[in-house]
């Protein structure tokens, strides 16, 4: 089992791009969901770790998890409201997003006592690693499954417009590395943490995965090995959830390739990384070439980790 740490929110997108004053949809979302959905509908047995409001959103949240076959035992519930985030979407489909999340369920998540005891691996990213008291619960969970010996992915997936202390936050990314097996963030991400690929796989991941949207994608291994493949033509509607899906592609794949484990992926040759690189971007131009969030299923894909 495939364990997803951190928020379930409501991304609010308008009916139509580049149009700021078309009607905004409520969307299921969140970069933990979203990776959740996207792994159970490739086929992956996954789990959802949060803390999701009782309120309408927050019902609707869990009645989709429920429906694409997410487990839901690790899922706390609360009284605060869901985190609305109103996404922003270009003519070209990128998107970014403005938050409204003070006092949100997700702020106060708490240590679990146990994860399930058939999870081999723990995805951690994007504003449950902000968002305070929740995100030190979040850090600490981190720790402790990474010493439980499980293989643990980070998707950083940064929201500046969240961070109130780069600093800090940087420094916290900095604690997390040694304890990180898979590191996936986008070129800009990157670039916001201080681009020392090296200096990371030096002190803990085997692999960073870097996404550079239509270039494709770009694994680096501990042993100094860069591998790329290229992105998928696609015409795209809107990027929403694409990093999301690229983050659960990878884990799919790589379990598929019982690579669960820091040992075994630092291992991984050149041809493995491009048929698990090319598996993502596949994935990842299904999502792009919907609107929203919208995952693909294994079934829609072709070729090695489907």
């Amino acid at each position: 089992m495939i364990v997803v740490a951190g928020e379930a929110l409501i991304d609010l997108v308008p009916e139509a791009a580049g149009n700021v004053s078309a009607p905004l949809l409520p969307v299921h979302g969140g970069g933990p969901y979203n990776t959740a959905v996207a792994l159970a509908r490739l086929g992956s047995s996954v789990a959802f770790c949060s803390r999701i409001s009782t309120d309408a959103f927050g019902t609707a949240l869990t009645d989709r998890l429920r429906e694409e076959n997410v487990y839901l035992g690790t899922v706390q519930r609360g009284p605060e409201p869901t985190t609305l985030a109103v996404a922003s979407v270009e003519e070209g489909g990128s998107a970014a997003y403005t938050f409204y999340c003070r006092g949100t369920a997700d702020r106060f998540f708490a240590l679990p006592d146990a994860l399930p005891a058939e999870t081999r691996a723990v995805s951690f990213g994007t504003c449950s690693l902000v968002l305070e008291p929740g995100a030190s619960a979040y850090e600490e969970l981190l720790f402790r499954e990474a010493r439980h010996g499980r293989f643990i992915a980070l998707d950083p997936n940064i929201r500046a417009g969240l961070i109130e202390d780069p600093d800090a936050y940087r420094a916290r990314f900095g604690r997390m590395l040694p304890y990180v097996s898979l590191l996936k963030l986008s070129e800009e991400d990157a670039h916001w943490l201080g681009g020392d690929i090296a200096g990371w796989t030096a002190v803990g991941p085997a692999a960073v995965v870097v996404t550079r949207g239509e270039a494709g994608l770009t694994a680096y291994t501990r042993g100094g090995g860069e591998y790329s493949v290229p992105g998928e033509p696609v015409r795209v509607v809107d990027t929403i959830g694409a990093g999301d899906t690229v983050n659960a592609a990878l884990l799919h794949a790589l379990s598929g390739l019982g690579l669960l484990s820091a040992g075994p992926l630092a291992a991984l040759t050149g041809d493995g990384w491009r048929q698990v690189l090319g598996f993502a971007a596949r994935a990842a131009a299904v999502t792009c070439a919907r609107a929203g969030a919208e995952p693909p299923f294994a079934h829609e894909l072709q070729g090695p980790g489907a």
